[in-house]
């Protein structure tokens, strides 16, 4: 950062001690933030200046905080908000962005289960804020319309508001044959506006929509409506059947898809755009992309497969019918219960598992250094894995996981004895988020290589539209887990979907991959659908993705992994279980 203000420097103070207090920690800490930036504020110099200087002299910066605040000014990044910041769900962390809300009343939307700005936008719209002690009926109507600004605000939204609200415009426009396009319809992290194609006229999606539309509006030129729903943009293609096909490539994208499909209309005295492949005034027939394809003698790529990243090698990646689908997978890996920072107790989370379709849950709760968290200590790891034998017993199925820290030095948080007890063993970290490239991609080696580890968690950290990945050699630590067998998690949160795809895509023949909730809450097992959006771009098979294994499979699955890292080799049965 090379010219950092003094509003920058005060600024990333408050927000981390609005954090801290969030967290309910160390009031003395966001105290002292406070003071600092209230001293920051009240100088008359410039920020370049104070950095220059060391702040020396400034009242309320000591040592410790100056020295933040230089690393800041030089990197960008403020160690002690990113620690705080790693401690918090990326969706709470979303509502400091509504106008109004500090940390004690988004504490108290938190405890309430609304963690999100969409899921804040329901509650206010359905009661339950202003049911809220402190809140009431005018304070729950002033927040909905600050959270709808807030959303509107984005330039990008993620892919699960672009998915919901691209759904519900679909059932509205139900008989004139709707279908999701643009970036949902391609399974992008992030989408820029929610997309839906139809056959019919404006008059009829007008007449369809009604007001759950604001400001739905005509497209000079195009043949698209726009507007927003809950502060996400919308557009809808609509045209007769006869131009269906021509109106979906060019809905669907990417950009530079729909551009090299022009080009091609081009070279053969054709035009193409979204009112349909036309020569001269003439229209041709694409009721289909199929029909445009023929038509204009290119080969269509499946919806998933039209990024850029996908051009050199499309032809070559499973066709969409072989691609892994939700119903492909048995076990829920990595989820949360009462016992750490979910909801729900373990009971039912298995019992939401099982009524979703899926064979068995996997836990994962926090380990100890995730005190934020009410991560286990020893004594509570030991009586939550008590808990899940007797539930085994009863005949739930269930295992017996946890989601262990990945310590600074790549060291984990819980000694082998422990770990050997659970029947698998997720890894993430969860701080220093700050560490050097370096430091951060050795930590990471470290606990990837541990005999005991089934699977990196969450691998680079980020937060979608909101934090980018800690600095590492993300490919030498794929490589570590290639060597180890150590499987990579696709979380499937929206706010993450860590690994990118665009990571799967090309590492995906040399690991094996779990689609992984990281679940909370028991509607969280439903964000199973996003990760396997992201496995799809990246051409991944059930074969690819560990917990599209039966729950006696998985285990098999292990227990090969742990005895070939103590250099005993596969069993024929782990070696046959891909066929279980």
């Amino acid at each position: 950062m090379s010219s950092v203000t003094r509003k920058d420097l005060a600024g990333v103070l408050k927000s981390t001690a609005d954090l801290l207090d969030l967290l309910g920690q160390e009031a003395f800490r966001a105290n002292a933030y406070r003071a600092a930036a209230r001293s920051l504020e009240a100088l008359d110099g410039e920020g370049t200046d104070l950095v220059a200087s060391g702040f020396a002299g400034v009242p309320k910066v000591g040592r410790g905080i100056a020295a933040d605040l230089v690393a800041y000014a030089q990197t960008g990044t403020f160690g002690p908000l990113e620690d705080a910041a790693s401690q918090v769900p990326p969706g709470v962390l979303s509502l400091f962005r509504v106008r109004g809300l500090g940390p004690k009343k988004i504490r108290a939307l938190w405890n309430a289960g609304i963690d999100s700005l969409e899921t804040l936008r329901e509650a206010a719209h359905d009661g339950r804020v202003a049911a809220l002690k402190g809140f009431g009926p005018k304070s729950a109507a002033s927040m909905l319309e600050a959270v709808e600004f807030a959303l509107g605000a984005q330039e990008r939204q993620h892919l699960s508001a672009g998915v919901r609200v691209s759904e519900g415009l679909m059932a509205r426009l139900e008989g004139l044959s709707p279908r999701m396009a643009g970036d949902a319809a391609r399974g992008l992290e992030t989408v820029r506006a929610a997309r839906v194609t139809v056959t019919g006229t404006a008059e009829e999606v007008t007449s369809r929509l009604g007001s759950a539309v604001e400001a739905l509006a005509p497209v000079e030129d195009r043949p698209v409506l726009t507007g927003r729903v809950d502060g996400v943009p919308v557009e809808i293609g609509f045209g007769p059947a006869k131009t269906r096909g021509a109106l979906d490539l060019v809905m669907t994208g990417s950009r530079t898809y729909r551009k090299a499909w022009q080009a091609g209309a081009e070279a053969n005295g054709l035009t193409l755009n979204g009112r349909g492949l036309k020569r001269g005034d003439t229209l041709l027939p694409t009721p289909t992309e199929a029909a445009l394809s023929r038509a204009l003698e290119l080969p269509l790529r499946p919806a998933e497969y039209r990024e850029p990243e996908h051009n050199a090698l499309w032809e070559t990646l499973p066709p969409p019918e072989e691609l892994v689908t939700v119903a492909n997978l048995k076990g829920m890996l990595h989820t949360h219960s009462v016992w750490s920072d979910g909801a729900a107790t373990l009971p039912a989370m298995v019992e939401e598992t099982l009524q979703l379709g899926h064979a068995y849950l996997g836990t994962g709760d926090h380990s100890r250094a995730a005190h934020y968290a009410n991560g286990l200590s020893l004594e509570r790891l030991r009586a939550y894995v008590a808990e899940i034998r007797e539930l085994q017993r009863a005949g739930l199925p269930i295992l017996a996981g946890a989601e262990v820290d990945i310590l600074t030095d790549g060291s984990l948080d819980y000694p082998d004895e422990d770990l050997a007890e659970l029947d698998y063993v997720v890894v993430s970290v969860h701080s220093a988020f700050t560490l050097d490239r370096n430091a951060q991609t050795e930590r990471l080696i470290r606990a990837v290589s541990h005999p005991l580890v089934t699977i990196l968690g969450h691998p680079t950290g980020r937060l979608l539209l909101r934090r980018p990945s800690y600095a590492l050699d993300l490919d030498r630590v794929l490589e570590a887990c290639a060597q180890a067998g150590t499987v990579v998690e696709i979380n499937a949160n929206p706010y993450r979907l860590d690994l990118d795809w665009r990571d799967a895509l090309r590492w995906r023949d040399q690991l094996s991959f779990a689609i992984n909730t990281d679940a909370h809450v028991p509607a969280g097992l439903c964000d199973a659908r996003y990760g396997v959006m992201v496995a799809r771009k990246a051409g991944l098979t059930p074969a690819q993705v560990v917990n599209t294994l039966g729950q006696e499979a998985f285990l098999a699955f292990v227990k090969a992994q742990r005895a070939r890292r103590r250099g005993r080799p596969l069993t024929a049965a782990a070696g046959a279980q891909r066929s279980a």
